[in-house]
């Protein structure tokens, strides 16, 4: 007979490589994103440095001589470079290493199409507005950011509004939830705020991946509560109450349009900031004109740099946001055994480092880590 001591041993060793498996996945994850950001940023350079770019302006040029048309000849033929440099990561991470700890339920030729599909989409809306943005840099000229940023305001709403019911459903499955005891308990904590929802859907997210989730998408009369199947096969109905909770809690401390109104800003002044080093940096390559199409790839490469100094920032808002709907969901639950269950499960079935490096946190992680909610959670009176 295996003695008490002998099993929790046995227990401990098992948890142990459970939580080494944990960090080592999220760590692959991190250092392969900043690998393909790094291999990205070098590539663009020594595509401007080297004169390359402007060989694919000769190149776009010889087939038309519309100009609008060529800047989309340009910008297909710099974004096919550019992927078959980036294939490598988002295969290795996107597929490879979801199979390796045993999260993806795709095959290939799944994660390929899902892909594929994913810039086919893309494409219909990139051609307007890389016509658009050409225009008004020809028109505007050195204040043409200010036209540019209030189209993509304009954008960014339009595809918060049409992306839950035309763009999401060629992707998942999404299913009208049944009357249901769930059902009633997530309308009823609806009632309170007042919010006028299209519908309550599962969505088949088993399809892709073994992760669980769930989403409050839209804004307006679009918007949606979506559960994913993962989440509603593995989770009990009081911890599934608690998820909605905590995205309903976004919704009544009013994250959303705090969130355009932060995004705004940022558009904004990025792309302000980025046309005065775009300027700026020009003859760094040769480059006489801001209209130069093949200078625009040094434009793309400022807004990244921005990206980047900003995105830390984004995060501790976001972080704050996480924190309160937290609050909020244990709040009007008051259910925190159900809180704290639900935030394990999630750790385990994502895959979620419960306690990454401060810097890590800080830099990189939109949500706090799943120790800190819990912590956090509580010491909730």
């Amino acid at each position: 007979m295996l003695s008490p001591t002998f099993v929790g041993m046995i227990f401990l060793l098992f948890m142990n490589e459970t939580a080494h498996d944990v960090k080592r996945y999220n760590k692959t994850k991190l250092v392969v994103s900043l690998v393909g950001g790094v291999i990205s940023f070098l590539l663009t350079i020594g595509l401007l440095a080297g004169g390359y770019t402007l060989l694919i302006e000769q190149f776009a040029g010889s087939i038309s001589s519309n100009i609008y048309l060529t800047v989309i000849i340009f910008s297909a033929v710099f974004g096919i470079i550019s992927g078959i440099f980036s294939f490598p990561f988002s295969f290795y991470s996107g597929f490879i290493l979801e199979h390796k700890y045993k999260l993806s339920n795709q095959t290939f030729v799944q994660w390929l199409w899902e892909n594929v599909k994913g810039m086919l989409i893309a494409i219909p809306i990139f051609i307007p507005l890389a016509i658009t943005f050409y225009f008004f840099l020809l028109t505007f000229n050195l204040f043409w950011w200010l036209p540019v940023a209030i189209t993509l305001f304009i954008v960014s709403i339009g595809l918060s509004r049409i992306a839950p019911i035309v763009i999401l459903p060629l992707f998942y499955k999404l299913t009208p939830l049944e009357d249901s005891p769930l059902k009633e308990k997530i309308l009823a904590l609806t009632k309170p705020t007042k919010m006028i929802v299209e519908g309550i859907y599962s969505f088949n997210l088993s399809k892709t991946t073994k992760k669980a989730n769930a989403a409050f998408t839209g804004i307006g009369k679009s918007k949606r509560i979506l559960l994913g199947d993962t989440l509603i096969d593995n989770f009990s109905e009081s911890e599934i109450e608690t998820v909605f909770a905590h995205e309903l809690g976004h919704y009544s401390h009013g994250h959303i349009w705090k969130g355009i109104v932060v995004g705004t800003v940022s558009i904004f002044l990025g792309l302000y900031l980025t046309s005065l080093a775009y300027s700026a940096s020009l003859s760094w390559f040769g480059f006489t004109s801001i209209s130069q199409i093949a200078a625009l790839p040094l434009l793309t490469l400022w807004l990244s740099i921005y990206s980047l100094i900003t995105s830390p920032f984004g995060n501790i808002l976001s972080r704050k946001h996480e924190f309160e709907a937290d609050h909020y969901a244990v709040e009007k639950t008051k259910n925190k055994p159900a809180f704290i269950s639900t935030m394990n499960k999630l750790a385990e079935m994502n895959l979620a480092d419960r306690t990454p490096h401060p810097l890590v946190e800080f830099l990189f992680y939109s949500h706090p880590s799943i120790e800190k909610r819990i912590h956090a959670a509580e010491h909730i009176v």
